[in-house]
């Protein structure tokens, strides 16, 4: 039941989406027509699926490509800003790649 509300609201907001909007990717500028018009997806700026105004502001067509890397894009943005220490957040290397090159080398000679 979810499913098919949720499934039914995106349907509601693309149909006006596509109505309001050439059928035009706002990042590639590639052109949709015909069966092709199924990759031209709704992009929430703000990234809220729950902030559907009535104007479309906060909506615009992406391909599916230009889509998903919007997506990975704003993922990565979340996972690598910098928090409240200033410096940035995410994974931690405790690799030194050359760290023990000289110990190495000198065992050679």
């Amino acid at each position: 039941m979810l499913a098919d509300a949720q499934r039914s609201r995106e349907e509601g907001y693309r149909d006006k989406a596509l109505k309001m909007y050439p059928h035009v990717c706002g990042r590639c500028a590639r052109e949709f027509s015909g069966k092709r018009l199924s990759e031209l997806t709704v992009h929430h700026r703000d990234h809220n699926h729950d902030n559907n105004p009535q104007d479309g502001s906060n909506w615009e067509l992406l391909c599916l490509y230009c889509h998903d890397n919007e997506h990975a894009r704003y993922t990565e943005q979340q996972y690598f800003s910098v928090g409240s220490t200033g410096s940035p957040q995410g994974p931690k290397s405790t690799l030194t790649a050359f760290a023990d090159q000289a110990a190495l080398l000198q065992s050679k000679d």
